[in-house]
């Protein structure tokens, strides 16, 4: 762990996919799968190429690209598409598919010192899905992107969401807790302390920005704000 000089913890937020829930995050399957969902509603037929565009999870000029060869609206066929994922994701972590992380209980502690968010690049739908199911109540704040090509450019690195987890917590300033770099960069744009976590999925990734902490353990963040 590494020392931080100062944290002022008037507000504690955390990423989701690798932070509280296992893994990077939702698996792809889930995306290709809500591609072939809206194209079988639409009576669509598309080759493996233009599928498999349509299935990245990225709002771009290929998936713009992609839905021209179909004749379809590009960004109503990608909210389609998001809200098939946000359906299928949902129903995944309902079976079980995904588990918390083993430290998530330290949360409960740290609730009890500054107001605690979830923000997630993941789906608002999911994010209250996994606050709901796993009933994580220390979070007085939990925030997904919303559907759409907005919510695709709101997400992190843009601050976007974390600046709304800041206004309804009333706080002004923080720590957030992630396991990407983008993590790290959207957290320094709305003025908070980065802390990055180390899991198995990240153990070795080459971190190019550098983050105010890194951590190994949820329970690493109780002695590093009392260490201020």
């Amino acid at each position: 762990m590494t020392a931080v000089d100062a944290f002022d913890s008037e507000a504690l937020l955390f990423d989701m996919d690798g932070v509280i829930l296992d893994g990077w995050g939702t698996d792809e399957v889930v995306h290709a799968r809500a591609v072939d969902d809206v194209l079988a509603d639409r009576d669509l037929h598309a080759s493996d190429d233009v599928r498999a565009t349509l299935a990245r999870n990225a709002y771009d000029d290929d998936f713009r690209a992609a839905c021209e060869t179909l004749d379809v609206d590009p960004a109503a066929f990608f909210r389609a598409r998001e809200e098939r994922s946000a359906t299928r994701s949902v129903e995944r972590l309902a079976a079980g598919t995904r588990r918390l992380c083993a430290d998530v209980d330290a949360i409960d502690e740290l609730a009890d010192r500054a107001a605690v968010g979830l923000v997630s690049n993941n789906y608002d739908s999911t994010v209250a899905f996994v606050v709901d199911h796993f009933r994580l109540d220390a979070f007085a704040v939990a925030r997904g992107r919303d559907l759409g090509p907005d919510g695709f450019r709101r997400r992190k690195p843009d601050p976007h969401y974390l600046n709304e987890a800041l206004d309804a917590l009333d706080a002004s300033d923080g720590i957030y807790v992630g396991d990407r770099a983008t993590d790290v960069i959207a957290a320094e744009r709305a003025g908070l302390d980065a802390v990055f976590i180390r899991r198995d999925h990240n153990a070795d990734l080459d971190l190019d920005v550098e983050p105010a902490a890194e951590i190994e353990s949820l329970r690493d963040l109780s002695p590093l704000i009392e260490a201020r």
